[in-house]
């Protein structure tokens, strides 16, 4: 098992940061400052085209350390933030831009990435939880969930269908062509977020993949609006969740 190697480490604002890399898979760790006590662990994963450093998981991360006292951890997706582009990478999001400009269907080609990128990550994020449940202040025997946000979705349905230590997770909407036997597999709780308007990924598909999850608690949160136009109180709703379910305590949003 490879051990977290940290290169930077620097507090503000009660929170404390964290780089590292687990098997030359660069991450971050965000933590309470105090780090005293124990805590939850959530990992995140962020969209396509982002990175571990992406507005869209500093702000989550913020809020589920001040609001639930969490330790959040991101990587970098193959391909992603500070890792290289493979060839293969580059033809994809060719592939990809040329569909856009072109007003073609998107969504087979962001289907077919996203499942290879996933096949590689999920071992990836296996390894990096061996790491970081090796630190104190985590540990291994503690509560972990997940948050996955677009192409952190299609990497996370396939993660907790084969991870038992994650025990919760938080989906946003993702393509769910090649999800579906995944999710049929999961039966931690789940709370699944959609844009109900969403112009890129048909309102019955993402349907489709919140019925196929076999969990006995599900909550479905359909939200007005496109697709990148995701609520902000929707980051406050998983830190309930999760406190719910990992434990903790929710703190008032600043």
């Amino acid at each position: 098992m490879h051990a977290p190697h940290f290169t930077t480490d620097a507090s503000s604002n009660g929170i404390r940061e964290r780089d590292f890399t687990v098997g030359g898979v660069p991450g971050i760790l965000w933590s309470p400052a105090s780090g005293a006590d124990r805590a939850p662990l959530v990992l995140m994963g962020h969209g396509g085209g982002h990175h571990k450093k992406h507005p869209a998981m500093a702000g989550r991360a913020q809020r589920l350390v001040t609001g639930g006292g969490f330790h959040v951890a991101v990587l970098d997706a193959p391909g992603h933030g500070d890792r290289p582009r493979s060839a293969e990478d580059e033809r994809e999001i060719a592939a990809l831009r040329g569909a856009q400009a072109a007003g073609e269907p998107e969504g087979p080609i962001v289907v077919r990435y996203n499942a290879r990128l996933a096949q590689a990550a999920v071992p990836e994020w296996r390894a990096a939880l061996d790491a970081l449940q090796g630190l104190p202040e985590i540990g291994a025997d503690g509560p972990v969930g997940y948050v996955g946000i677009g192409l952190g979705t299609a990497i996370g349905v396939p993660l907790v269908a084969v991870e038992p230590r994650i025990t919760a997770a938080v989906y946003v909407c993702t393509w769910p062509d090649v999800l579906i036997e995944a999710a049929q597999r999961i039966t931690v709780p789940i709370e699944f977020d959609l844009q109900w308007d969403d112009e890129r990924i048909p309102r019955e598909a993402s349907l489709a993949l919140f019925d196929a999850f076999a969990s006995k608690e599900k909550t479905l949160h359909a939200n007005a609006g496109m697709h990148l136009e995701l609520p902000r109180f929707e980051a406050d709703s998983a830190v309930r969740f999760f406190v719910r379910h990992l434990g903790g305590a929710v703190a008032p949003a600043a």
